[in-house]
């Protein structure tokens, strides 16, 4: 796992630890962590803070220059929110540490001219899936869908 994407997997430990979904992300620029973050849904009570979110919450303003010389790394495969927060601020490359347990809107960013790449990596897919199976409801709260 290259230095990037296990720093991603990190903050989804801790997300794991802090009792939250385990999705971690990191945004780089010019070969540093600008940005680190986890969902914190669950420990905030936030709609919007999926990892993506926070790690770019956490890099604080940037200049449209600098995020159209980003990647941001993610631990999981990006939902639509934050497909459309990589398109919005133009980031050119997301890596994705897998998309086999949640496959979020790659087809979009592709089409839109995102560079992605799937590392399809093991730890981020086990510690996706003992999440899953410890917590349901809550994952399924987390990417919208119904209990019915």
């Amino acid at each position: 796992m290259d230095e990037f994407m296990q720093a991603a997997y990190e903050e989804a430990v801790k997300g794991y630890q802090e009792g939250g979904i385990p999705i971690g992300s990191v945004l780089v620029h010019n070969g540093k962590i600008i940005g680190r973050g986890h969902n914190r849904r669950v420990q905030r009570g936030s709609v919007v803070l999926h990892g993506e979110m926070d790690a770019l919450e956490n890099a604080g303003r940037q200049s449209a220059a600098v995020y159209r010389e980003c990647t941001i790394y993610t631990t999981l495969s990006p939902c639509p929110m934050c497909s459309g927060t990589i398109l919005l601020y133009g980031i050119p490359r997301v890596v994705i540490g897998e998309n086999s347990t949640f496959m979020g809107e790659e087809e979009l960013l592709r089409s839109r001219g995102v560079s992605l790449e799937v590392v399809d990596h093991p730890d981020c897919k086990a510690l996706m899936q003992q999440f899953i199976n410890e917590q349901p409801s809550l994952w399924n709260e987390d990417i919208g869908e119904t209990d019915e």
